[in-house]
């Protein structure tokens, strides 16, 4: 039987029934699915379902949405799909514009169009009104489920649960707070439902001095899967005892957790009430800087970044500190392997460092901060080339005699001319012809002249 019905003005629509029966588009509807009182749904209605479906991360889930379904100029599902004379089919909203802009042909097969009427594929849209709302019938009963469980368990923790029992201790409190964090990490509405079961109080008062790292390492991991965090539990959270345990764990567990635990750190960093001396800690420091060198963790890095510049941002005291580690050359020695979206937070960092002294001499000192410099110089973005000047500057005015002909060797002269022609902003332009005017006084004009040379630059 055809699966199509032929327009009045030549092509065809979908035939729903056809469609639904030859199963083609995933078989018969279901007992207990989204019946055909739900298929006329209007397509706001519609439109709303399908970005609920999308946002949890559930659109298709284990199937593919058909691909009839799919407008040819947006590839997205649509929602009021109307038929051209050719025959093919569009979201009214996206042909539209393409007519509205002069388009006298079908965008698909570029044929030219004898009619520019667009009818309505009612029969499409019917059909794709009952397979979105047999998903999202299964979606909301899915997340019934998931949510009705995280309670069960946060309630079974707290020994709440009917009958009442007392909370769960040792392995059995480990592993419900592993569910329960799995729960939370694949979907993202359980959040929600933890945090009205009163868990985030709970997960807060088990994080303590005497709390195992199995346990913290869960609970942590709860924390910043996207639960909201009030300021009374920001504050719980910042209580000496609980810092001590999060940095413990920064130290010494596995990768994700560690990760979790900068996450979780940076989280409270936002809270009006955070004292800056929670996070001046010779441990916690190098436990982030061990986890920004960890290049077998990109998350790990962008994180440790995070949260290392925040620190330098609003405690002026923890930079000498994290100069005292040797943060300045291992950031530098990291500059040429980072990640494009992480070279802009390392020289804030090296920025803020070189404010004080030990920050300066510790850059002048590192044998790679000149030609690593020298090399992301019109690069990666314009605020990065401003990092960059100022850092080659303060380094070039310590030790002028040593520094500025190091530079001009390792093709900054030729970077700064590519500066000064650029489409930079003028305070740029103007700091590297300071520098370019710094790094000439050695230097003969016939030799300067050869230095400037971008082939060399280049190579």
């Amino acid at each position: 039987m055809p699966q199509y019905q032929e327009l009045p003005c030549g092509g065809q629509v979908l035939d729903i029934d056809t469609a639904l029966k030859d199963g083609i588009l995933g078989g018969a509807l279901e007992p207990g699915d989204a019946a055909a009182g739900d298929a006329g749904k209007q397509p706001v209605e519609l439109r709303k379902m399908m970005d609920e479906l999308d946002a949890a991360g559930d659109a298709g889930g284990d199937e593919a949405v058909p691909a009839v379904f799919i407008c040819p100029i947006s590839l997205e599902p649509m929602v009021d799909p109307v038929t051209l004379c050719t025959g093919q089919t569009y979201e009214r909203a996206n042909i539209s514009r393409w007519l509205a802009l002069g388009h006298r042909t079908c965008p698909t097969t570029m044929q030219e169009l004898w009619d520019d009427a667009l009818t309505p594929n009612a029969t499409l849209r019917q059909l794709i009104a009952a397979w979105f709302s047999r998903r999202y019938t299964r979606f909301k009963k899915r997340s019934a489920d998931f949510h009705g469980r995280a309670a069960d368990l946060v309630h079974g923790l707290r020994g709440t649960a009917v009958p009442r029992r007392q909370p769960l201790k040792g392995q059995a409190r480990v592993a419900a707070l592993r569910e329960l964090r799995t729960l939370a990490a694949t979907h993202q509405s359980v959040t929600k439902a933890i945090a009205e079961s009163g868990g985030v109080a709970l997960l807060t008062s088990l994080l303590g001095p005497f709390t195992s790292h199995a346990v913290g390492t869960e609970a942590v991991a709860i924390l910043v899967s996207g639960v909201t965090l009030d300021a009374d539990a920001k504050t719980a959270l910042m209580q000496p005892a609980k810092v001590s345990l999060v940095v413990d764990m920064l130290n010494e567990g596995a990768a994700d957790t560690k990760i979790n635990c900068v996450r979780l750190i940076r989280i409270l960093m936002d809270e009006r009430g955070f004292r800056p001396e929670t996070v001046a800690s010779l441990s916690l420091l190098v436990g982030v800087v061990r986890l920004i060198r960890d290049k077998r963790h990109p998350d790990g890095v962008v994180a440790g970044l995070e949260l290392l510049n925040s620190i330098c941002a609003v405690h002026r005291p923890a930079r000498s500190m994290i100069v005292s580690i040797g943060a300045v050359p291992q950031l530098v020695e990291l500059l040429p392997e980072l990640a494009t979206e992480c070279v802009e937070p390392a020289l804030d960092i090296l920025d803020a460092l070189s404010a004080v002294p030990e920050g300066r001499a510790a850059l002048k000192d590192c044998p790679r901060t000149i030609p690593n410099a020298v090399r992301l110089l019109m690069r990666v973005s314009e605020a990065c080339t401003r990092r960059v000047l100022s850092m080659l500057w303060t380094v070039c005015r310590m030790a002028p005699e040593e520094c500025a002909p190091a530079a001009v060797e390792a093709g900054l002269a030729a970077k700064l001319l590519l500066v000064i022609q650029s489409g930079c902003a003028p305070e740029l332009k103007q700091k590297a012809s300071e520098l370019l005017k710094l790094c000439r006084l050695n230097y003969t004009d016939t030799l300067f002249i050869s230095k400037c040379k971008l082939t060399r630059t280049i190579q």
